[in-house]
């Protein structure tokens, strides 16, 4: 009965193990339709014909995903011109479309940044963080999932993992690192 319960405790661990390392999220995107912060409706279908489409889910109030606004800018002007669409999403229940649109002229950020009611976009991609990256090819396959590099404070940055899988995806090649651990802060969802 022990080497039962050995066996079962070690199959699970290789279930929730193998799950960290392919992760789960590793699937094809929904389709999805959100307004930006002017009340523009954008789908995500409007990007099919990108190189890459970079998902991030940010926040106005969150010190650490505004300790990456002007990296995030940095990667916006970098790529724009490569094809690669950017397109901001809040999901925080407390920041609105219009403290969404300050907070976006104040700093400067030129990519499209779009209000989730009620975090629905954030419960399909299971996003937990602000910021939080994903990279979708345009049949809306999910290509990396994670943080945008490995450090909060820019001038201790080591590993740019996002833009290390931008440029391997315009290379036409697989992403060598397609997953790494995001962190900040967590999306302060709506009660369901």
């Amino acid at each position: 009965m022990k080497n039962i319960k050995v066996l079962i405790a070690a199959a699970l661990l290789g279930i929730f193990f193998s799950n960290l390392i392919l992760g789960k999220d590793f699937k094809k995107a929904e389709n999805f339709s959100l307004k930006d912060y002017n009340g523009k409706l954008l789908t995500l279908s409007d990007f099919k014909n990108s190189k890459a489409i970079v998902l991030i889910f940010v926040s106005t109030q969150c010190p650490v995903s505004n300790a990456y606004n002007e990296r995030m800018e940095k990667l916006y002007s970098a790529y724009k011109g490569k094809n690669v669409k950017f397109i901001g999403i809040n999901s925080n229940k407390s920041e609105t479309a219009d403290e969404i649109k300050r907070h976006a002229a104040e700093k400067n950020l030129q990519f499209a940044i779009l209000k989730d009611e009620n975090n629905i976009v954030a419960d399909k991609f299971e996003a937990s963080f602000t910021p939080e990256a994903f990279i979708l090819n345009g049949s809306f396959d999910i290509l990396y999932h994670g943080r945008i590099d490995d450090n909060r404070k820019a001038d201790g940055v080591q590993t740019s993992d996002l833009s290390v899988a931008l440029d391997e995806i315009l290379a036409g090649k697989s992403v060598s690192n397609p997953q790494t651990k995001a962190f900040g802060c967590s999306i302060k969802r709506v009660s369901k």
